[in-house]
């Protein structure tokens, strides 16, 4: 089986998918909270008209399905009451995927290796739950980035996993992590004065050892990151395996001690060391584990945000940049552009100029 994901509402994505699939053998998952959200159903509306071309009405509640809080705007989509996977309203999207939001998964992956993820989660859920402090990984991880944050001034932090199979998951603890937790404001309301979310980036080794780590080991700007690696291989390619990973170990080593053991004559050949790093060396990279490493970084984000006194589950700073996508969308549709300031008027008068 083979699984794509529309998340952009850029078209070119939308249309190179689309010339991907088979209408006839293809089963669509729209996944919406409230069924409202302008790009999810742009995209939806665009796939549904691209299907009806090789299709009828009749088939759409045989070829689509839905994950939402709102039963009847999925209805009115065409959707079967039936076909309805319903969720939360209170689920947030980037914590969404232990919920029916991971129907995806579990048909990619097979509901087996989907209950292996939720156990692995529900494992470190206890281990968060019921530890002390003092042994407690999500706590610590969590004491160390307000350290490094908020006395050291060390605003960013990297997440460098040694699996090529990871290589989107920097990506996706960036949205977990600075939506939630990058606020100007306390739970009261009131405006902070002191440093709260961190920047989130990253690449997977050995790749990032070849782009951003002459930065990290002599840069000027200090940057904490996360070295996430495992014990065995997944498949048998141990020669492969050992080679990353004594990458890995390498690369945390010079990090901590630099060459001052060994001083150089050539400035430009020194490395000072004392770099950050925390390492998460894992047995094996299969769906339990990936669930208790997803959950650790969701338990780590919670309590930042407990210690930063701030909302972490809401994302009031994403909302005034919809409210503005729907009012500038409106004023491309007519051509006013009247009620903006100079600089948003000229960059909308160039877009609209090549019409």
């Amino acid at each position: 089986m083979n699984t794509y994901f529309i998340s952009n509402v850029d078209g070119d994505h939308v249309s190179n998918i689309l010339e991907k699939i088979n209408p006839e053998t293809t089963l669509f998952i729209i996944v919406s909270k409230t069924f409202t959200t302008i790009e999810t159903l742009t995209n939806a509306n665009t796939v549904r008209d691209w299907f009806l071309k090789n299709a009828n009405q009749v088939d759409i509640p045989k070829h689509f399905v839905a994950v939402s809080s709102n039963i009847e705007k999925a209805v009115n989509f065409g959707i079967k009451p039936e076909n309805i996977f319903p969720m939360w309203d209170w689920v947030g999207g980037r914590f969404s995927l232990w919920s029916t939001v991971g129907l995806s998964i579990s048909l990619s992956l097979g509901y087996d290796n989907f209950s292996k993820l939720l156990d692995g989660a529900s494992k470190m859920d206890s281990h968060f739950r019921n530890s002390k402090f003092s042994e407690n990984i999500p706590v610590i991880l969590a004491c160390l980035s307000m350290w490094y944050n908020n006395f050291f001034n060390y605003s960013t932090h990297a997440v460098i996993p040694y699996s090529e199979d990871l290589k989107s998951f920097s990506k996706y603890l960036q949205q977990s992590s600075m939506e939630s937790n990058g606020k100007q404001t306390d739970r009261s309301g009131n405006f902070v004065d002191y440093q709260t979310g961190q920047v989130i980036w990253g690449q997977t080794g050995t790749n990032a050892q070849h782009s951003f780590f002459q930065l990290l080991h002599q840069g000027t700007k200090i940057i904490p990151s996360d070295f996430i690696g495992f014990r065995k291989p997944q498949k048998k390619n141990d020669l492969h395996h050992e080679i990353l990973m004594a990458n890995f170990f390498a690369q945390t080593k010079a990090l901590m001690e630099g060459t001052v053991a060994e001083p150089q004559n050539d400035n430009h050949k020194e490395f000072l060391g004392n770099r950050p790093t925390n390492t998460l060396l894992i047995d094996k990279l299969n769906p339990e584990n990936l669930g208790s490493l997803i959950a650790m970084y969701e338990h780590k984000i919670f309590t930042l945000g407990v210690i930063w006194n701030i909302l972490s589950y809401d994302q009031a700073g994403v909302e005034l940049g919809k409210k503005l996508a729907r009012n500038i969308l409106n004023d491309l549709k007519f051509g006013d552009f009247s009620n903006h300031d100079s600089s948003t008027q000229s960059l909308l008068k160039e877009f609209k100029s090549s019409d």
